[in-house]
C-alpha cells in the first residue's frame, strides 16, 4: 500500500511515498532518494514495490527544490542540504509506528549512492546501506570528461556562485544531453538512458544550478568507507561512463564489511529491464542476509500481544524447553 506523506527539512516541506507491506509490523524500513536532478517518479516506484512485496517498508522522497517537494529556487542542488534532507527523512521514518527503528536501511543510486554512504558515516542508527552505481570519487568522475567540458562547467558554476552572492536567481546547466552539447552528464548513450527513466507524460525539469559542477568535483564519499561500521552493498557497472567502477573496486577490497557486485552494464541500465531484475535480486538477497529476524520472531512469539516483561519470560521458557528437548 502506498500513501503520499510529507515531512519537514530545515523548515521546508519534502514530499515522499510511504510503502507499507501487507501484514502486521513493525517492518524494516528502507529510506530512498534519487540521483542527480531525478525525482521519485523515475522508476523508484518499481524498486519500492519489490521491496514492499518482500516485507520491507519504504520511504521514497524528493529533495528540497525538486519534484513535488517545496523550496525556492527550484532545481537548486546543494550537497550539504541534500544530506540534511536525508537526516530529516530518517527522523520521520523512524517515528512511524509501523517501522522497526533497529532495522534502518539507506538506499541510494548514482549521486544518492554517494549520499547514503556519507550519511551512514554520521548516523549510528543505520543498519545496512545499499549503493547502486554510486558516485564515490569527484576526481575520478571528472577525469571521464574532456578538458574543454571541465573548463566550461567551471565557468558556468563560477557565474552561478557570483549570482547567488548578489542575491540573484540561479544560473542553470542541463543535467543531461548528447555528447556534442554541454551538460553534467553527456557521455555517449547516457542521455538516452536517463530519458528512459522518465514516465510518459511526466513533466521533467532538466535544469540544475550550475554551482553544483564545482561542488561535485571535490565530493568523494569513498573516503568514509573504512569508517562505516555497518554492512554495505556497492553495485558497479564495468561500462559506467558517469560514475566509474574502479574506485569502488579498489576500495572495497580493503573494507571487510563491504560487499561488491560488478556487472557488465552502464550507468542507467540497472534501472530498467533486463538488468533491473538482476540488480534488484542481488539487493533483496543482501537484505535477507543482513536484516535478520529478532529472537522473538524466530521462535514464534507475537510481540504485540504480550508485555515486555512477559515476553522476556516466555522467550526464556521456550529457549529452555528447546534445550531440554
Amino acid at each position: 500500500m502506498r500513501t503520499t506523506v510529507k515531512f519537514n527539512s530545515n523548515g521546508t516541506k519534502c514530499v515522499a511515498w510511504f510503502y507499507q507491506p501487507d501484514g502486521k509490523g513493525p517492518f524494516p524500513i528502507i529510506v530512498m532518494a534519487h540521483g542527480l536532478a531525478a525525482t521519485k517518479e523515475m522508476r523508484f516506484d518499481e524498486y519500492a514495490e519489490h521491496f514492499s512485496e518482500a516485507g520491507y517498508a519504504c520511504l521514497v522522497f524528493d529533495y528540497r527544490y525538486f519534484g513535488e517537494s517545496d523550496g525556492e529556487p527550484r532545481q537548486l542542488l546543494d550537497i550539504k542540504q541534500q544530506h540534511q534532507d536525508w537526516i530529516a527523512a530518517i527522523e520521520y521514518a523512524l517515528q512511524l509506528p509501523q517501522v522497526d527503528a533497529k532495522k534502518l536501511v539507506l538506499w541510494g543510486s548514482s549521486l544518492s549512492g554517494g549520499h547514503v554512504l556519507q550519511v551512514a558515516s554520521l548516523e549510528p542508527r543505520v543498519a545496512v546501506v545499499i549503493a547502486q552505481v554510486p558516485h564515490l570519487s569527484g576526481p575520478a568522475s571528472s577525469r571521464l570528461n574532456s578538458f574543454s567540458k571541465l573548463i566550461a562547467l567551471s565557468l558556468h558554476g563560477s557565474y552561478d556562485v557570483a549570482r547567488s552572492m548578489l542575491g540573484l536567481t540561479p544560473h542553470y546547466v542541463r543535467s543531461n544531453a548528447e555528447p556534442d552539447q554541454l551538460a553534467l552528464m553527456n557521455a555517449p548513450g547516457e542521455s538516452v538512458g536517463y530519458l528512459n527513466l522518465i514516465p510518459e507524460g511526466y513533466s521533467f525539469d532538466h535544469r540544475v544550478s550550475a554551482r553544483f559542477a564545482l561542488d561535485v568535483t571535490f565530493y568523494s564519499p569513498i573516503r568514509v568507507l573504512p569508517k562505516l561500521p555497518m554492512p554495505f552493498l556497492i553495485q558497479v557497472g564495468k561500462n559506467d561512463l558517469t560514475t566509474p567502477a574502479k574506485p569502488a573496486i579498489d576500495a572495497c577490497t580493503k573494507v571487510p564489511n563491504a560487499t561488491l557486485k560488478q556487472y557488465d552494464t552502464g550507468h542507467f541500465q540497472p534501472y530498467v529491464e533486463p538488468m533491473f531484475s538482476i540488480i534488484i535480486k542481488d539487493q533483496l538477497e543482501f537484505l535477507k542476509a543482513k536484516i535478520r529476524l529478532g529472537i522473538s520472531e524466530k521462535i514464534g512469539i507475537r510481540k504485540e500481544n504480550v508485555t515486555e516483561k512477559k515476553l522476556k519470560y516466555t522467550i526464556r521458557r521456550k529457549i529452555l524447553w528447546q534445550i531440554k528437548k
